[in-house]
């Protein structure tokens, strides 16, 4: 996982086809197939709950032992593997971008710090209500939505703590 990433345990949600099935199932309507490249890939990501961006996935799976996969089969998978609803961008702070899991997941959030990037998931059934009631109001049919807050986390906040130099004792 990302250094910086702390994920709750928001628990998981009913799925009635494997990641592996619906991304076999997508790459059919691309006139394309489930390579053992591409599998190699959507079981590894697959295999826990993490936050991951394209290098790191790709030094994973280099350093696990499994059939050789190119960078640029992760880059591409990763992509189809969005396009097929699978896993999700999350924005960071300095504009590089990491990888989660959406399909067989809850919906939720994130707080995102500016400063060290820290990621932390939350549910709020409140803001899914108001942004429902807003929804509503407005004629608007809403299937989910994706809320990422900037700013800065308890540690980032703190102030720092310097040692004494010799001179200021004196």
């Amino acid at each position: 996982m990302s250094e910086n990433a702390t994920v709750n345990d928001l628990g998981t949600v009913r799925i009635s086809t494997s990641p592996k099935e619906k991304f076999r199932e997508y790459l059919a309507t691309q006139n394309m197939r489930l390579t053992p490249e591409r599998e190699i890939i959507v079981d590894e990501v697959f295999e826990s709950h993490e936050h991951f961006d394209a290098e790191e996935l790709s030094d994973r799976l280099k350093g696990g032992g499994k059939k050789r996969v190119s960078r640029s089969t992760v880059y591409r998978t990763l992509e189809s593997m969005e396009s097929a609803g699978l896993i999700r961008k999350v924005a960071r702070p300095n504009g590089s971008e990491i990888w989660e899991h959406d399909y067989g997941y809850p919906q939720h959030d994130h707080l995102i710090c500016r400063k060290c990037g820290s990621l932390q998931e939350f549910q709020n059934e409140e803001i899914k209500a108001i942004l429902e009631r807003q929804a509503d109001l407005m004629g608007f049919f809403m299937d989910g939505h994706r809320l990422e807050v900037f700013g800065l986390c308890s540690d980032c906040r703190r102030t720092p703590k310097r040692a004494h130099r010799k001179l200021d004792m004196i």
